[in-house]
């Protein structure tokens, strides 16, 4: 067992999903690989070995998703001060004036595309810079050999 995940309840639901999908696809791969069986003469067949590694596939990815989820606590929604998890925070680069959100989050829910703002992960370096950080504060973050100075817009 690993070490404790908070997750949104956006996140949690969304693994959920993705175990419930995840055992559909077992049931389906275990009905072909018993036709495979039941139907085959030749147990070297391809067909069937390939049926069978991607049952393993499949186990090993339900596996990984229960473990998340037995290790995974929910944020609790509360008025943020200071850049945390599950913060949307607002930043503006200081030097292009660009503004844009993110949302704080655990590396399990980072990079997920779904609603309108970026799940940024909290051991990300734009990430780790963010964090504790209030509204109004500056901060730097170095990416690639490049610094680059945002300021904190606000936080939700």
């Amino acid at each position: 067992m690993g070490r404790q995940v908070q997750l949104t309840q956006e996140g949690f639901e969304r693994l959920k999903g993705n175990l419930e999908q995840e055992y559909r696809r077992l049931e389906e791969a275990t009905e072909i690989l018993q036709e495979l069986t039941g139907s085959s003469d030749d147990f070297d067949d391809s067909g069937l070995e390939e049926a069978k590694y991607e049952k393993i596939r499949i186990e090993g990815r339900i596996d990984r998703l229960e473990d998340e989820l037995d290790r995974s606590t929910i944020i609790e929604e509360h008025t943020m001060e200071s850049a945390e998890l599950g913060a949307v925070i607002t930043l503006q680069e200081i030097q292009t004036k660009e503004v844009f959100s993110i949302q704080l989050v655990s590396p399990i829910e980072a990079g997920v595309l779904e609603g309108k703002v970026p799940k940024i992960s909290d051991e990300s370096p734009l990430g780790k810079a963010a964090m504790g950080h209030k509204e109004g504060d500056k901060f730097k973050v170095n990416i690639s050999q490049k610094e680059t100075e945002y300021i904190v817009m606000s936080i939700e």
